[in-house]
């Protein structure tokens, strides 16, 4: 699929020495953690310590008057990023408040069933069940394919007359696989099903087209594969369900009140919004949405995913370290364990050293039988930033003792 943020197809390679020029603390890490937090190229850092300066030197309203073409157009490059409509975008200050702000708004009632699949994120999984307990509606887990992803048939197979709600994560958290996204789209609009896409560990690493997916609700985070700020996130809501959705709450920014104790929710996904919200950060993220646009989506998914291929070839002809991606499309993220450390030694040892990973546990996705079975394992996360001799650095690292 093309990527079509300017009107042309966007596949041209990416110029490493100019990102890492952007990406001043490449010099000195070996930073393997995008999909926990990846580094803000200096464009997104500058805009954010400019907003914050400015609120420092004539306040904080008046800072945001002035940042009010950046703001304005925050939604516009969201627009590009995800092929949809500025009406709607809303900025939501983290991927996780934005998946419950619309999934605490669908009109669920008991008996109602959501469809889900073995690797849901665990924030989301716990929102099922507190709306189970609370409204009395069913959870169906849809079970993996032999790659991994959810099993296309059997999801077919699960969905029922009392079926309302298909919620996917698209890229787990915890292994390499990319779920077939347009497929389970294709599948909730024949079945007339809400769609739900968890998007965090995919947006600003592979080209998302909501329109192309065919989801109803995307959420993301900024400080992922975006580049963005922490405490950023963003959440896209198809125009013709926002008619349907109550939010969960509501300020004088998402509605205004009516004579006679009545109220009007706005009739954009800004409904989702509050007033207060972090300016510099939500200046920042358009900055980094507008950097990876520029770059091209298409370049950048291009160099992370065959970065990722090349670590997980390196790591396979190591003794001792064993891969445990699945997936029959897998993303930049690479999961493994050395069979003599465990993997909060190992991520510790490897930071100390100037490498920068993470440790993932069956916590984090507790519908997983495989992630239950294998326990903690490290996660190396790498974006188009990173360098194959960063790959061979770290692999020296990580068995190097």
């Amino acid at each position: 699929m093309g990527w079509h943020a300017t009107g042309t197809l966007r596949t041209a390679a990416v110029d490493v020495a100019r990102v890492r020029r952007d990406t001043p603390a490449s010099e000195r890490l070996i930073h393997f953690n995008n999909a926990g937090a990846s580094l803000m190229p200096n464009a997104v850092a500058d805009a954010v310590l400019a907003h914050l300066d400015m609120e420092r030197c004539i306040g904080g309203y008046e800072a945001e008057a002035a940042a009010q073409p950046a703001l304005n157009d925050f939604y516009d490059a969201f627009a590009a990023l995800l092929n949809c409509d500025r009406r709607e975008i809303a900025y939501v200050e983290s991927a996780t408040r934005a998946w419950d702000m619309a999934f605490y708004a669908l009109p669920l009632k008991a008996g109602d069933r959501i469809l889900t699949h073995e690797s849901e994120y665990a924030s989301n999984y716990l929102a099922m069940l507190q709306l189970a307990q609370r409204l009395g509606v069913g959870i169906d887990v849809v079970p993996s394919d032999g790659d991994g992803q959810i099993d296309l048939d059997a999801l077919q197979k699960a969905i029922s007359g009392e079926s309302r709600v298909i919620a996917l994560t698209h890229v787990p958290t915890h292994n390499g696989l990319v779920n077939p996204a347009a497929a389970v789209g294709r599948i909730a609009r024949e079945h007339g099903l809400i769609y739900l896409l968890d998007a965090c560990q995919s947006v600003g690493q592979l080209p998302l087209d909501v329109r192309g997916i065919g989801c109803h609700v995307l959420s993301g985070t900024g400080r992922k594969f975006l580049r963005g700020p922490r405490g950023t996130g963003f959440l896209y809501v198809e125009h013709s369900l926002l008619q349907m959705l109550d939010p969960p709450f509501i300020d004088l920014h998402a509605a205004r009140a009516l004579p006679a104790a009545g109220f009007e929710l706005r009739g954009d996904a800004r409904r989702f919004e509050s007033w207060e919200s972090y300016v510099a950060g939500r200046v920042g993220l358009r900055a980094a949405v507008r950097y990876v646009l520029e770059l091209g989506v298409e370049s950048v998914s291009n160099r992370a995913v065959a970065l990722a291929a090349t670590l997980r070839d390196r790591l396979g002809a190591e003794p001792g370290v064993t891969v445990h991606d699945r997936g029959a499309t897998r993303s930049g993220i690479v999961t493994l364990t050395l069979a003599d450390e465990e993997p909060t030694v190992t991520a510790a040892r490897l930071r100390a050293a100037g490498a920068n990973v993470s440790v993932t546990v069956p916590d984090a996705a507790p519908l997983d039988p495989h992630l239950r079975q294998l326990g903690a394992a490290l996660r190396a996360s790498v974006h188009y930033y990173n360098t194959d001799d960063e790959i061979d650095r770290f692999v020296g690292l990580l068995v190097g003792g």
